[in-house]
């Protein structure tokens, strides 16, 4: 390691850089500069360790591996050496090259989407006499509805649990998974439990395959270790079989908030037990102000920082008559930091350094409201499966789906629903397929014209061409909206924006494959998502994880929107604290926390508002 790099870290931060051989448990504060050490340990050993080998770094974000990634460019062809991604994204590349032995033909179709994993639930249910007698005994469509969506949730939690819910004792749920997952096997598509259900299942099948893969990836390096489940961790344990402890988990504790999706930090502390693993704390916060410090510490007793930085920093909290006034006292504030500055950021404050994180996205509908107005810019993170605005670029993805999977019933059903059309046969030729289904939508006026742009814009990236591009067919979708009213063109335009974003970014990534497949793969695991954004984020703290800014407004914080009312437990509300305890620890100086006095309710009444325990904490002590 240069000596420059040795010189800027911490001691703490050395020792873990240093770290070569056995299991290594890092325990890493906000701003304790995690991602730094986890980089410089991999280009440590990339560059200090003989021999051929590569590295394994699994992170919990896409954002997070286009990070180390960028900070370890310098490297040249050598950082090839080093995967890293999400756990989702290695298990993708693993069901790619080995799948076979578990059935899995070539790069796996995603059905990442909840409506298309109950319309195979619904399909399967409709297949089976027993499970359509078992729903019908329910007393009306909601109930049923609701019977499904439980059985759904069943599903995701057994695969969650590969290992104690290896045995499925209960008849009923077992037939329902079976069903399930049949399924999914006759549309040739696979969810994103399966993903990791199937690396397990391979891994530790086939013991010579596992020691492939551990001969191949001499080091394992593990971020948000906090956020593992326990399909995650399985597929760990099977990659490491008995032997091999080369292994490096960094994490917090004090901030897993993800426990509605069956994570614990109880992983980590497993891994040290069982893995014998050395720990190592980073408790010094090189992120926030003081102010910022002192409310986290506020929020958990625990939290001890033994090193911070000599800046004072903000916090002010600001009530609103209701939402709309809060909306209008954030944008206020805003446009004071904007034209004034503040003298513990540096430079000007623009809206890239600013956040205004919710606890839900409903606690954010004002505000973003009273931003457009305003005319500040903002974004909202787009999700892998975020829903596009208009039809045309509805059809197109389906369509899309259709390509990169023959066998994909769900989608091609969808699209003919869509086009008011009765389904003809799928053939193995897909393009054929949607040409039949095109000429059937002729008769119809509504959506001739629709699907006629939708398969000519399929049809120029498919025939006579040597390389995938998708660019063409975004051009033949605008033609096609320039023909329509204003709010109809403007939505395909946006949507064709976003598509053509994720497009270059797909083609930006490392090992591109350029088939639909892979781009529709990649596009469900999230990685043609943009890392870095114009304007303001505004953001939900689950989506704000792993992100800093210099400026943060954390908002809607009333007792019943923060906590959340339907946290009552102790566990919920040990997690609702660590969210508080996430959104106030991404900021680096300015910290506001703001709430409405009173909420209009959905069902229209206005009832007051008390703000949150975490606001009266605050002011209690100060």
């Amino acid at each position: 390691m240069n000596d420059h790099i040795e010189m800027r870290l911490s001691p703490q931060q050395v020792r873990v850089v240093n770290h070569i051989d056995e299991a290594l448990l890092v325990i890493a504060g906000p701003g304790s500069g995690k991602t730094r050490v986890l980089t410089e340990r991999i280009r440590k050993l990339i560059t200090n360790v003989p021999g051929h080998f590569r590295i394994l770094a699994l992170t919990f974000t896409n954002k997070a591996a286009d990070e180390m990634r960028e900070r370890l460019s310098d490297l040249g062809n050598d950082r090839q050496r080093a995967f890293i991604g999400t756990l989702h994204s290695f298990c993708m590349e693993v069901l790619a090259e080995r799948g076979k032995l578990v059935g899995v033909e070539g790069m796996p179709n995603i059905f990442e989407q909840f409506k298309d994993r109950k319309e195979v639930l619904l399909k399967a249910i409709s297949d089976d006499p027993l499970l359509e007698d078992e729903i019908n005994q329910e007393v009306d469509n909601k109930a049923k509805g609701r019977r499904v969506d439980s059985w759904l949730q069943m599903i995701s939690r057994i695969k969650a649990h590969p290992i104690s819910y290896s045995v499925i004792d209960d008849d009923l749920d077992r037939r329902v998974l079976e069903a399930y997952d049949a399924g999914l096997r006759a549309c040739n598509a696979y969810d994103f439990d399966d993903l990791l259900l199937l690396v397990y299942r391979l891994l530790t099948g086939n013991p010579l395959l596992a020691d492939f893969y551990r001969r191949l990836y001499k080091f394992i390096c593990i971020d948000e270790a906090q956020d593992l489940n326990e399909a995650q961790y399985a597929v760990i344990c099977a990659l490491c079989g008995d032997a091999f402890k080369n292994v490096m988990m960094v994490g917090d504790p004090k901030q897993s908030i993800y426990g509605f999706n069956t994570s614990s930090p109880e992983f980590m502390f497993r891994f040290q037990k069982e893995f014998d693993a050395e720990m190592i704390e980073l408790s010094e916060n090189f992120r926030s102000s003081k102010a910022v410090v002192n409310v986290a510490r506020l929020l958990d007793a625990n939290y001890l920082v033994s090193a911070q930085l000599p800046i004072e920093g903000e916090l002010e909290i600001l009530a609103g008559d209701n939402e709309s006034d809060e909306a209008k006292l954030i944008t206020s504030k805003l446009q004071q930091l904007f034209k004034e500055g503040h003298p513990d950021v540096e430079g000007n404050i623009e809206p890239s350094k600013c956040a205004i994180l919710g606890r839900t996205r409903f606690s954010l509908l004002a505000i973003e409201k009273e931003l457009r107005e305003s005319n500040i810019p903002f974004y909202k993170r787009l999700t892998a499966n975020h829903e596009n605005e208009s039809e045309a670029v509805d059809d197109f993805q389906l369509a899309l789906r259709v390509m990169a999977n023959p066998r994909d019933q769900v989608h091609f059903t969808a699209i003919a629903k869509k086009w008011k059309v009765p389904e003809p046969p799928m053939t193995s030729n897909a393009l054929e397929t949607l040409e039949a289904l095109a000429s059937l939508a002729h008769s119809n006026l509504e959506v001739s014209a629709r699907a006629n742009a939708i398969l000519k814009a399929i049809t120029i990236i498919t025939k006579g061409k040597t390389r995938l591009d998708l660019m063409p067919a975004f051009i033949e979708l605008k033609l096609y909206a320039d023909n329509l009213e204003e709010n109809d063109r403007r939505a395909i335009y946006e949507d064709v924006a976003v598509f053509e974003q994720e497009w270059d970014q797909y083609l930006r990534s490392d090992g591109t494959l350029r088939t639909i497949s892979s781009f529709m793969s990649s596009k469900a695991l999230g990685g043609t998502q943009k890392a870095n954004r114009a304007g303001l984020a505004l953001l939900t703290i689950h989506s704000s994880k792993g992100l800093e800014f210099d400026v943060v407004f954390v908002a809607g914080m009333a007792e019943g929107s923060f906590p959340d009312y339907r946290a009552t437990g102790s566990r919920e509300l040990a997690e609702e604290s660590r969210n508080a305890f996430v959104a106030v620890t991404r900021s680096r100086r300015l910290l506001y926390l703001t709430y409405p006095k009173s909420k209009i309710m959905p069902w229209g009444d206005s009832r007051r508002q008390m703000p949150s325990r975490y606001i009266k904490m605050i002011e209690n002590t100060s």
